[in-house]
């Protein structure tokens, strides 16, 4: 009787409630064996190697992105910087106002463009033209030494009107060209160019057109230049002695003062004026 007994409760029908318990149980228990868990637990572990398989391979193409996306941006930091710094050299060159000898046309602080194909196609500066250019042999007479790094490295910055020009560039208001008698000063105290006297409305207030007397007739191919500021410019006038008598070689000036690009308040055309207009073309004036 207790064997058979035993032997019952061991073949329970798979139906009743407590084998439904004991296959439950057994089921979880045994989950290697074959069978739906086993199944279900050998696509999981698969699922979770390819996962890992996936994350091993995903973070070096991650990187690779990462590294090709700085690239990238680097190639094209330099390929603009390199394009700005050619503009500017050929064609459009901010320049930095480092000194207050042409106020009030241009004030310190302020940044010009400089067209520098102004006079590129066989046009010459003209009176009343607002003129960079660079004043060795007529304004130093030598340039001065300098670090090549530190000078590459400030030329770039001043290519960009992030920095002070060279101490050989100068910024100046053309007042007489090749063949011009100019003339300080006749009975009013104005400044004669071929014998008729100039409104200069443009002098800084309460400056004289000059303190300094002359007459000179400014060479073929060169320029007689003076700053807007005549009581704080160091100008033609103040190299009549020296070699080039402080007369600009056309060759040397840069270019044009176009425009007022900074600050915003003042954009404006800083070489405009009507000056010059009624002064006759040099010739019978010299007497």
């Amino acid at each position: 009787m207790d064997t058979e007994a035993r032997h019952t409760e061991r073949d329970r029908s798979p139906l009743s409630p407590e084998g439904e318990g004991d296959r439950s149980r057994s089921a979880r228990v045994s989950g290697r064996g074959p069978g739906v868990g086993a199944g279900a637990e050998a696509e999981a572990e698969a699922g979770d190697r390819a996962g890992r398989g996936h994350g091993a391979v995903a973070g070096p193409a991650v990187r690779r992105l990462g590294r090709l996306s700085w690239r990238r941006a680097g190639l094209l930091s330099l390929t603009c910087a390199v394009f700005v710094l050619l503009f500017s050299t050929f064609v459009l060159q901010p320049f930095l106002i480092p000194s207050g000898s042409m106020e009030p046309t241009l004030r310190v602080g302020d940044r010009v463009l400089v067209n520098k194909l102004a006079y590129r196609f066989g046009t010459e500066p003209e009176r009343g033209d607002v003129v960079v250019f660079d004043g060795t042999g007529s304004f130093v007479q030598e340039s001065p030494g300098q670090n090549p790094v530190t000078g590459l490295l400030h030329g770039a910055a001043a290519a960009l009107g992030l920095a002070e020009p060279a101490e050989t560039d100068f910024v100046k208001r053309v007042v007489g060209v090749g063949g011009d008698r100019v003339v300080c000063c006749d009975k009013r105290g104005r400044i004669e160019v071929n014998g008729r006297a100039v409104q200069e409305r443009y002098l800084y207030p309460g400056d004289e057109p000059s303190a300094v007397p002359f007459d000179i007739v400014v060479p073929g191919g060169r320029l007689w230049v003076m700053g807007d500021h005549r009581a704080h410019s160091r100008d033609s006038r103040d190299h009549l002695g020296e070699p080039g008598g402080g007369m600009v070689p056309v060759d040397r000036v840069i270019g044009r003062a176009q425009w007022i690009g900074w600050p915003p308040g003042r954009w404006t055309a800083p070489g405009r004026t009507d000056a010059f207009r009624d002064v006759p073309a040099p010739g019978g004036a010299h007497g």
